[in-house]
């Protein structure tokens, strides 16, 4: 039997109730009533909505993820941003919730940013890489909309894909602004060159 932290009709019903009132109006017992649940089903497995709006973020932003091509490693970046830019559960907590995020900036990774690595280190080959490119799209998802005027989003995502094209586009564990091959310090390794 799946359990109840991953049961997608308590998610579900998660989801429903914080787009229709956001995170702080909205309780367990909310969640219960809507998922068709004993409220005391849910306290066993989510101590409080914090918990469980957690596992919902989860859920949710692994699926944006899961839906991008990396083939194409700046397209899917790029996709991602846009994806969870539009998705109404983080429209929804931008607005209402913010300070929901807050921990996930500054103080830990969450599950859901372990995940994006997760796929962002084969795809790229390079765990330093992946981390950078996350802090970069983490940006651009987070501070675009202070951006705007004259520029639109359209424009900040080319921006976007410009920079990771730059970025990606020398051989794995090369610094930006470094000859190939060699250390933060700038000094040469084999076969170094001018590295541009």
């Amino acid at each position: 039997m799946t359990p109840i932290r991953h049961n997608d009709d308590v998610l579900d019903a998660a989801r429903d109730c914080v787009l229709a009132y956001g995170v702080r109006r909205t309780t367990l017992t909310d969640v219960a009533r809507r998922a068709g649940v004993s409220r005391m089903t849910i306290y066993r497995h989510w101590p409080d909505m914090r918990a469980l709006v957690a596992d919902l973020m989860t859920r949710e932003w692994v699926r944006v993820i899961d839906g991008v091509d990396l083939a194409d490693p700046v397209g899917a970046v790029v996709a991602g941003v846009r994806g969870l830019r539009e998705h109404p559960l983080w429209r929804k907590i931008v607005e209402a919730d913010p300070e929901l995020l807050l921990p996930y900036l500054l103080d830990r990774r969450g599950a859901s940013q372990e995940a994006v690595l997760a796929v962002l280190e084969p795809a790229l080959g390079d765990a330093r890489r992946a981390r950078a490119v996350l802090l970069v799209a983490q940006s651009f998802l987070l501070s675009a909309p202070t951006m705007l005027g004259p520029v639109t989003l359209d424009e900040l995502d080319a921006e976007l894909a410009t920079l990771l094209e730059a970025y990606l586009g020398g051989p794995p564990g090369h610094l930006p602004g470094h000859p190939p091959d060699s250390g933060p310090a700038g000094g040469s390794g084999p076969g170094g060159g001018t590295g541009r």
